[in-house]
């Protein structure tokens, strides 16, 4: 037996000898550089894994980009009539919009995974073309007066900082077409990640404020309903910014684009739930930085956001003042990017045109063309003259809640179907959650359109 062991090791000698010998070996920062016969060669270093902190933080994506760019320039200002009118009386609506935000966002996302499919796209696969058509039509409605008002809260902010709407839009404008259409996927959704740090402006700003602790809780668990049409029309202003529909768009586009698939499926939904969360605490954030200052000052009527910023400061100081333009300024960026994207993807996916911010213009015409253009249509309609600002950006957060029901009735259809989503469709408590927001959100929209009809006569 041992002679056969032998002779069968006799053959691989050769290949012994033959075995290449390393005459230099060099450690590189992140390679090993081996010389043979004066020829280099490289070999990779294999990545440490990283730190728990950067896995956490490598979770968050679509969903903390999409829930941010709700807090865009209208809902600034939604947030911050809000507190300068009523004080601390809403926040509850914050807090009860926690959950029904936390699962429509994260729906979108299962949706994504689960079929590789835009939000729109199976909308025209599901449902045929005229709902198809019907769904981007309230996109495009909801989202067209929102590309103005966003490039009108830029140039607010940027004037207040010290530089004229007329050099930062259109610089805004053409800064943000061009990272998009020259970066990869990956490259975007990590600038659009870096653009949510400004919020965290709000809750200093809020800090600042000096806020009764007893009057917040108050505000926060205590509900404080009103039925005058002014109050009801910041209610459901304050749905349709928290619960945007080109939210819900961008979420499920992104999610596709991303990669990501129903087997993997978890990351993505923590990401929606962090993005939501984080996202609502900003809003409440808004809330308190107001109605702590202005509110109290008796400064209850706000035409704009900037103009909140601005009044922020003679009562807490410049440095409130300054944090709020800084975060305006952020804010309407991200949210100008989010909402041409997922314009973009709506239109695309509902013509089955080829989409996604790794290709070009060769590749996805349409998809970037609609880009473009929408970038250059809000920028240049935010440089009209004798804009009406805050009624431009009140009211069409209000249409946003008017138009919320119907993306919500396609999400929870979709959500739902079992021979489409297989093990990631609702659940029962979903299914509750959801289709009890939708009717809340309906009720909240009829009742206004009720009483606009009743002070109208």
């Amino acid at each position: 037996m041992k002679g056969e062991a032998e002779a069968a090791l006799e053959g691989l000698e050769p290949i012994e000898k033959a075995r290449p010998q390393i005459d230099r070996a060099v450690m590189a920062k992140d390679a090993l550089l081996l010389e043979q016969d004066g020829v280099s060669s490289e070999v990779r270093r294999i990545p440490r894994p990283a730190p728990r902190w950067l896995r956490w933080l490598r979770v968050l994506g679509p969903g903390l980009i999409a829930a941010s760019a709700g807090n865009d320039a209208g809902g600034i200002a939604t947030y911050s009539a809000a507190g300068a009118q009523y004080g601390y009386e809403l926040i509850w609506v914050m807090v009860l919009l926690i959950v029904p935000l936390c699962f429509v966002q994260e729906a979108c996302a299962r949706l994504g995974a689960a079929t590789g499919r835009g939000l729109l796209d199976l909308i025209r696969e599901r449902f045929g073309w005229n709902w198809s058509l019907f769904a981007i039509l309230v996109v495009l409605i909801a989202n067209g007066g929102l590309m103005v008002s966003e490039f009108v809260g830029l140039g607010e902010a940027a004037e207040i900082l010290g530089l004229s709407r007329w050099v930062a839009v259109p610089l805004a404008a053409g800064l943000l077409w061009g990272l998009i259409y020259f970066w990869s996927y990956a490259r975007v959704e990590k600038m659009l990640l870096v653009l949510t740090l400004v919020f965290l402006v709000y809750p200093i700003a809020a800090f600042l404020g000096h806020p009764h602790p007893a009057d917040l809780l108050r505000g926060a668990l205590v509900p404080h309903i009103r039925t005058d049409p002014q109050f009801v029309m910041l209610f459901v202003a304050l749905l349709g910014t928290t619960i945007t529909p080109y939210m819900q768009v961008y979420q499920q586009s992104a999610i596709v684009e991303q990669g990501s698939y129903r087997q993997k499926y978890g990351p993505e939904r923590l990401d929606a739930y962090l993005g939501s969360l984080l996202s609502n605490l900003m809003s409440i954030s808004m809330i308190v930085a107001t109605a702590a200052t202005l509110h109290l000052a008796g400064k209850t009527k706000i035409d704009s956001a900037a103009q909140a910023a601005r009044a922020l400061e003679p009562v807490v100081g410049q440095a409130a003042g300054t944090l709020f333009a800084v975060g305006l300024l952020g804010a309407t960026a991200l949210a100008a990017a989010v909402l041409a994207l997922s314009t973009a993807y709506a239109v695309t996916e509902t013509l089955g045109a080829t989409k996604g911010v790794d290709l070009d213009f060769r590749r996805a015409p349409t998809f970037f063309s609609l880009f473009t253009l929408l970038l250059g249509l809000g920028a240049a309609g935010a440089l009209l003259p004798g804009l009406p600002v805050m009624p431009l950006l009140v009211g069409v957060q209000v249409l946003n809640g008017a138009l919320l029901p119907v993306i919500l009735v396609f999400v929870m259809l979709l959500s739902s179907d079992a021979l489409l989503m297989g093990d990631l469709q609702n659940s029962r408590l979903q299914k509750v959650i959801g289709w009890t927001t939708l009717i809340c959100v309906t009720a909240s929209v009829c009742c206004l359109f009720a009483l606009q009809w009743k002070t109208g006569l």
